[in-house]
């Protein structure tokens, strides 16, 4: 079989040169105020809600403007580009298919088809039996048996009802299961203080309660009547709990700026017979303001605090790093983004970060740490002594909400401390790392009203969690980053990149850490880069081309020409993705420069490792793959998504570490296994 060599290690120049490059294109992404906004992917799942609940909106005859017909028929379109060469659909145009969303496709086609016939388009809602979209649909049926129909749903969710009941809704709705099959959820429960939710036993995660009402209420108004006080008790509280959903809404109109979770509000409630309440009509405007040209729907809005954050500390840690992106509009908008008064969705106090400035983010585990982590990136560069001054105090703000936030485990949550019991509102590695970074990069003494006791105590309790959670392999699982060609659609890769980076100087964690450099080391691809398995990009509507992500065939172009060699002879190995390799080589970089504290020839192996990573990024770059980000990203219930920035800023970090830390004797040339001082 034949295999490429591994691409020539990089030069120094090469590595300033791909980070110049990458630095330049980041900067031209920036909005007029400085900050950036990305660009989520289109998403198919989330088209198909939005689908279904402009459809139900028209159906309950609340709706008289053409627009949402014209938006349908639009979606309908969108969705006709991406059904996969199995029949079914993925989250994203580079997703592999998956049972919740192709059910979503076929309960949006069942409803629009509905909707267009009440309007008159009977070519798009009666189609003739040669019409492709016959044969599509047959293809969709034929997956979701193979994929073993409402078992095989129930199975990829478990106990956790956060989604499986929104998507039996969706079915109920359409027409196409009996309310019989859908569980009831117990929407009277939001009628008491949000305090109370972890102990009432939620069948739901905490970010869901607006699904949980509306949802239980559409079971309530349309399913099978529920026995007689329970009956009466819900009917109680329809009143409440609706004004507990309006409570909740953002000026925006979209829970949380999602189209999934906001489209499954307003479907429920246009099918209970609540289309034109306040709530409904909001959330309407929503989906007709987010719709994309092409007719899709994002998962979220956008990711702007998130994506700026992680901009700033890509561009920090370059050694010549000049500071001139640190504008006065940049940092007041990122500060801006800190919440200032409690949160009326989960009662969050002030002081946390969400992932966007818009109405609908609420803050969070992962976006404060990374807002405290750009805050101290940019101190430095700050002039003006009252916006070091303010900026000092939101970054003491972040790291007391975040210690509020921190369970008793130790570990830190997404949203809601104490909760637990469903996947995503359970302790997770990744943000508890974050966490660790973010006390560490804050001076003890600019932590005002936050003893140094309380301090030393936070961090000793999340290390014990990191320490107890570590697999025996050495690796850790995150929680909002996955890899579809995991087994269990996780990301070890992930997950153990951002521990190590967090814990690989700390004296009390040097097995733990050198446990976790020898994961990543055991699990580099041949191609330098690291990936999770031989992922497989299909032809919409047509044979799988059986092409790797990671190493297309040569006669493949980009604008910069053709794909290298070295890349293209990655097809017959694990896929390997610039995110992935990134994430790995900043880590490595942090091990490599705690070789104190690590075993005898870990730094040879680490800084090898490094500079084939390197060698990896470089020529992915170089061949314009960088354009080309790739679904790693979990949102809620196991959404994929990908960020248009994430190679960018991901790359540049690792590289800009590497320029940093790694030794050289030659000022052209990083060599195998120098030893010498690091590059100031």
């Amino acid at each position: 079989m034949y295999r490429s060599p591994p691409p020539p290690l990089p030069t120094t120049a090469d590595l300033r040169d791909c980070l110049d490059r990458l630095r330049g294109e980041l900067l031209t992404f920036r909005t007029p105020d400085g900050h950036w906004e990305g660009e989520l992917s289109a998403s198919a799942l989330s088209t198909a809600t939005a689908i279904s609940a402009l459809s139900a909106m028209v159906l309950a005859g609340v709706v008289e403007s053409p627009q949402p017909a014209v938006m349908i028929r639009q979606g309908l379109r969108y969705l006709d580009s991406q059904q996969n060469a199995d029949g079914g659909y993925g989250d994203t145009d580079r997703s592999h298919s998956n049972i919740a969303t192709s059910y979503l496709v076929l309960a949006a086609r069942t409803l629009a088809a509905r909707t267009l016939a009440e309007s008159g388009d009977a070519a798009i809602a009666e189609p003739d039996a040669t019409d492709p979209l016959v044969e599509s649909m047959s293809r969709l049926n034929g997956y979701l048996d193979r994929a073993g129909r409402l078992d095989g749903l129930r199975r990829r969710y478990g106990r956790d009802k956060t989604f499986v009941v929104p998507i039996l809704t969706n079915l109920a709705i359409a027409g196409l299961v009996d309310w019989k099959q859908i569980p009831r959820l117990p929407f009277e429960a939001a009628i008491f203080p949000g305090a109370m939710y972890r102990f009432l036993r939620m069948p739901v995660v905490s970010y869901a309660i607006p699904a949980l009402v509306a949802i239980g209420q559409a079971h309530h108004f349309c399913g099978p009547p529920a026995p007689w006080p329970l009956r009466t008790i819900r009917s109680a509280a329809v009143g409440p709990t609706m004004r507990v959903l309006q409570r909740m809404q953002p000026d925006s109109g979209g829970y949380l700026e999602a189209t999934p979770l906001t489209s499954f509000v307003l479907m429920s409630l246009a099918a209970s017979g609540r289309g034109s309440h306040p709530v409904s009509l909001r959330c309407l405007e929503f989906l007709q303001t987010s719709i994309r040209p092409d007719g899709s729907w994002p998962i979220d809005t956008n990711l702007a605090t998130w994506v700026t954050s992680l901009a700033i500390h890509a561009l920090a840690q370059d050694p010549q790093d000049d500071g001139r992106w640190a504008t006065a509009p940049l940092i007041d908008w990122h500060l801006g983004c800190q919440h200032q008064t409690r949160h009326p969705f989960t009662g969050a106090d002030p002081g946390g970060w969400g992932w966007t400035d818009l109405s609908g983010a609420v803050p969070d585990g992962d976006d404060t740490p990374a807002a405290v982590l750009a805050i101290a990136d940019y101190l430095t560069q700050l002039e003006s002594l009252a916006h070091a001054h303010r900026a000092r105090e939101a970054a003491s703000r972040g790291i007391r909400w975040l210690l509020k936030l921190q369970n008793r485990d130790g570990g830190l949550p997404t949203f809601c401390r104490g909760w637990g019991k469903l996947p995503f509102d359970r302790s997770s590695t990744d943000l508890t790392a974050h966490l660790i970074r973010a006390l560490d990069a804050v001076p003890r003494s600019g932590l005002m009203g936050l003893t140094a006791s309380q301090f030393a105590r936070s961090r000793r309790q999340a290390i014990r969690f990191l320490l107890r959670n570590q697999q025996p392999d050495g690796h850790w699982k995150p929680l909002w980053f996955g890899n579809q060609d995991h087994p269990d659609e996780e990301n070890p890769v992930y997950g153990t990149s951002r521990v190590l980076l967090a814990i690989a100087d700390d004296t009390a964690m040097t097995d733990s850490a050198a446990r976790a450099t020898e994961f990543l080391l055991q699990h580099q691809n041949a191609d330098g880069g690291w990936g999770g398995g031989p992922s497989v990009m299909t032809q919409r509507g047509g044979p799988s081309t059986a092409t790797q992500r990671g190493g297309p065939s040569m006669a493949d172009q980009t604008e910069d020409g053709p794909i290298t060699d070295a890349i293209a002879g990655a097809q017959l190995g694990p896929r390997s993705s610039l995110e992935e390799t990134a994430v790995a080589v900043e880590a490595l970089v942090a091990a490599f420069r705690a070789t104190p504290h690590q075993p005898s020839g870990h730094a040879d192996r680490c800084e090898a490792a490094i500079l084939a990573g390197c060698g990896f990024l470089t020529n992915s770059v170089a061949s314009g793959l960088h354009r080309e980000p790739w679904p790693i990203g979990f949102y809620f219930a196991k959404l994929w998504y990908h960020e248009r920035l994430y190679p960018i800023v991901f790359t540049m970090a690792a590289l800009g570490a590497a320029l940093r830390w790694l030794p050289r004797t030659d000022p052209n040339q990083l060599p195998a296994n120098p030893s010498s001082k690091p590059i100031p």
